[in-house]
């Protein structure tokens, strides 16, 4: 079976389990302001709700924890294979459910495809890029996250206009039902489209299938061409990590707890709560109830607005995370989205006021004083944007390159577990917190991204532009200042090993050389980092 290698198509395409995530976050916000649902499922409304909505993410916490199993020793290709397959389970249970605990059953079911997506796909795309683009392709998952998002809320908005609208007294459950089975598509395509899919070469390596590692390397970087400089530098680096991990470090969970390990998870799992705390799935989960609250326009029709912000405003990250650094554009974004939510909720104090309809959904609304509800919808816009061009894209990007590769699958299933029970916690809590503090809601997240602010600051050092094999070496010195690895050493292999001063054994290699019944030596007339802190052996004549 032929297998596509262009980097972007493969990791653009892994990237649908992106989608689905997207799919998630915005399958209860389109439908929430319909009769149909509301009247089928008995209006529910704070806690009801909250348990609604909260129980995708409570399974994608267990999807993501039972990641790193299926992803490790299966491969990550077929991890994604599962997810699809559990969303689509999930999907037909909401689709037909009957009631309020069939459809937190579907919702727990694709929760765990769902949850278990976000941890693989990233680690995937992350193994199958080289570093020069790494930053942008695993960037990749949060546009689709963003696409998934804007496409699954406009199908509920189409389809809350079925049986009268969505204001319609009698209006019936197709208004919910044909979003929640539409969003099975993707993930078919998905499940069928992942078998003319490489495996990742970093997995294979690690299973001792070296053949295998090398040609998909090849495949990816040179055009197949198994002798390539760049492959060959990269197939040392593969090699040697693996040796030195083997020999000198503990595998599996142990690992996780040594020192340096549990620092990058540490760090890992804080990107992650970051990018929850900061406030954006507040505005994706219940940006409807944000919108009734400003009083302008039409709910749904404005809400979407910030849907297609998100998509658009993550574009230039893609194109240009690798050129800004990671470190630079979680601190810039951190303290934009603060201001945005402390003048949004600034303005909600001064000039809103408490509401008197009954049957409301919120208790604080800004009425008659056009010009601050303006400004309010303007600054959660605002929002959006600078969450789409920082954190959304970095959140993915980082965890998911900063672990060696005998951890990588479980610190990324342990960083992402931390995203999906924050998400969880704020799904649930929202709710009843925009009914009972308002506007005080947004000072509280506000103050999470200062403190995110704070935090990257002094422990998050930059990682663009470095091997995965390399970060060993980059969290050993400074996030700033002096003592920090400025940039990677692995153009000068490539260079030795162009210009005949290294030499590479590979299976194939040793195959065409077997009849010498010799061992193959890495010759190098200088040393093999140019880092003195490099944590790899660097003495001549190492054997492979």
């Amino acid at each position: 079976m032929k297998t596509v290698t262009n980097v972007y198509a493969v990791c653009a395409f892994a990237a649908i389990g992106g989608g689905l995530f997207g799919m998630d976050i915005a399958s209860m916000s389109g439908v929430l302001g319909t009769n149909g649902y509301k009247n089928y499922f008995g209006h529910p409304r704070s806690y009801t709700q909250g348990y609604i909505t909260a129980s995708m993410p409570f399974g994608s916490v267990f999807g993501t924890l039972s990641s790193s199993f299926i992803s490790d020793r299966f491969s990550r290709k077929i991890a994604i294979q599962v997810c699809c397959l559990l969303w689509i389970i999930g999907s037909c249970v909401q689709c037909g459910s009957n009631g309020i605990p069939a459809l937190c059953v579907g919702r727990f079911i694709a929760g765990l495809g769902v949850g278990m997506a976000s941890a693989v796909v990233p680690v995937y795309q992350a193994e199958i890029a080289p570093r020069e683009i790494r930053g942008r392709v695993v960037t990749l998952q949060q546009w689709a996250i963003t696409w998934g998002i804007l496409v699954q809320y406009f199908v509920q908005y189409g389809a809350s206009f079925v049986d009268g609208g969505p204001k319609n007294p009698n209006q019936g459950p197709a208004a919910f039902r044909i979003p929640w089975g539409l969003q099975m598509i993707p993930a078919f395509i998905l499940l069928i489209g992942m078998m003319w899919f490489p495996y990742s070469p970093r997995w294979l390596a690690s299973k001792d299938r070296w053949e295998e590692a090398i040609t998909v390397l090849a495949d990816l970087h040179a055009g197949g061409n198994l002798k390539h400089p760049k492959v060959l530098a990269q197939y040392r680096e593969i090699e040697e990590a693996l040796r030195f991990e083997k020999e000198c470090r503990a595998a599996g969970w142990a690992a996780i707890l040594e020192p340096k390990m549990a620092k990058r998870v540490v760090l890992g799992m804080s990107v992650q709560l970051w990018s929850e705390l900061c406030g954006m799935n507040v505005m994706m989960y219940y940006i409807l109830y944000i919108m009734e609250g400003a009083n302008i326009g039409s709910p749904l029709l404005t809400a979407s607005i910030q849907y297609v912000i998100n998509v658009a405003l993550t574009l230039p990250a893609i194109l240009y995370v690798d050129k800004w650094g990671r470190r630079p554009t979680l601190l810039l974004g951190a303290f934009g989205m603060g201001v945005c939510l402390f003048i949004s909720g600034g303005l909600q104090a001064r000039y809103g006021q408490p509401t008197t309809a009954p049957d409301s959904d919120l208790s604080w609304q800004i009425v008659d004083n056009r010009p601050v509800s303006k400004a309010v919808v303007a600054f959660s816009y605002l929002f959006v944007a600078v969450f789409a061009v920082s954190w959304g894209p970095v959140s993915w990007t980082y965890p998911a390159e900063i672990f060696p590769n005998r951890i990588r699958a479980k610190a990324m299933s342990l960083a992402t577990s931390v995203n999906w029970i924050s998400n969880c916690a704020l799904a649930f809590a929202v709710p009843p917190l925009l009914y009972s503090i308002n506007w005080r809601m947004y000072m509280i997240f506000g103050a999470f991204n200062f403190m995110a602010v704070i935090q990257v600051f002094f422990t998050i050092p930059e990682t663009k532009n470095f091997t995965l094999e390399e970060m060993e070496i980059v969290f050993e010195g400074r996030p700033w200042g002096r003592g920090r690895l400025k940039e990677s050493v692995i153009e000068d292999i490539e260079q030795q090993i162009a210009c005949g001063v290294m030499k590479v054994s590979t299976p194939m290699i040793m195959r065409e050389t077997e009849s010498d019944q010799k061992p193959i030596m890495v010759e190098t007339a200088i040393e093999l980092t140019s880092h003195p802190r490099s944590s790899y052996s660097s003495s001549r004549g190492t054997q492979f």
